[in-house]
């Protein structure tokens, strides 16, 4: 989304710390690309809730996936790039162990 992100994820850390990491991150990196260093980039907000049940999550990922749709990014759903709509549940799978293993890389290379 253009001003907000939606993740759904299922973490392998505590939520707080993954969160923790994932900003700081990408706080870093979109304040360098705006030079913007040493702003803030996110807001002190953030929703987060547990999923009960594979109902919830599939409500919950339909709501992530159609929200470019309704924000008027694009006129379907699979076509937003960043979206896991219209792919295989391994291409989403893969690319969540991808980031899952490379914020724990991330996270034990700053503990060293």
């Amino acid at each position: 989304m253009a001003n907000h992100v939606h993740v759904l994820l299922l973490p392998l850390i505590s939520p707080s710390r993954l969160l923790q990491s994932l900003k700081g991150h990408t706080a870093r990196e979109a304040n360098l690309i705006l030079d913007r260093t040493g702003r803030k980039f996110w807001q002190a907000e953030s929703y987060d809730h547990w999923v009960r049940d594979d109902v919830e999550r599939e409500r919950i990922a339909a709501y992530i996936e159609k929200n470019p749709v309704k924000a008027g990014l694009v006129d379907s759903a699979d076509k937003y790039l960043w979206s896991s709509a219209g792919k295989s549940v391994e291409t989403s799978l893969d690319a969540a162990d991808t980031s899952v293993r490379a914020t724990q890389a991330s996270l034990v290379a700053r503990l060293s």
